[in-house]
């Protein structure tokens, strides 16, 4: 049975940093490109971005380079999502997902297998 647990979140102040924890079991995760998404209140989730298995490439939305982080330990069958300098359009459920035909370069990723989410709040 695969599962995703994360850890996390919760209020943040603006310009603070946050890190999102995965943990994965039922596969060998670094098998696995592993995705973090997120959706807002009255949004549309969308991809946050994507760390391949190997942690060879990693992808962003373009409107978070430089200030969210994808990192991952296979060992600890985990996967972070550092958030920096965070802003209140931040604010977001955040989820992880993967599954083994689910690839970062997937155009409309819909991978199988979804964490519970964890709530980021961000306000003064």
């Amino acid at each position: 049975q695969v599962q995703l647990v994360e850890s996390g979140g919760g209020p943040v102040q603006p310009g603070e940093s946050l890190r999102l924890s995965c943990v994965i079991s039922g596969v060998t995760m670094s098998q696995y490109d592993i995705g973090w998404f997120r959706q807002g209140p009255g949004k549309e989730r969308e991809g946050v971005g994507c760390i391949s298995a190997s942690s060879s490439s990693r992808f962003y939305a373009d409107s978070l380079k430089g200030r969210f982080a994808i990192s991952r330990d296979n060992a600890r069958s985990t996967v972070y999502l550092d958030l920096n300098r965070v802003q209140p359009e931040d604010t977001a459920e955040y989820y992880c997902a993967t599954d083994i035909n689910y690839y970062c370069s997937d155009r409309n990723p819909t991978p199988d297998y979804w964490s519970e989410g964890t709530q980021v709040t961000v306000s003064l």
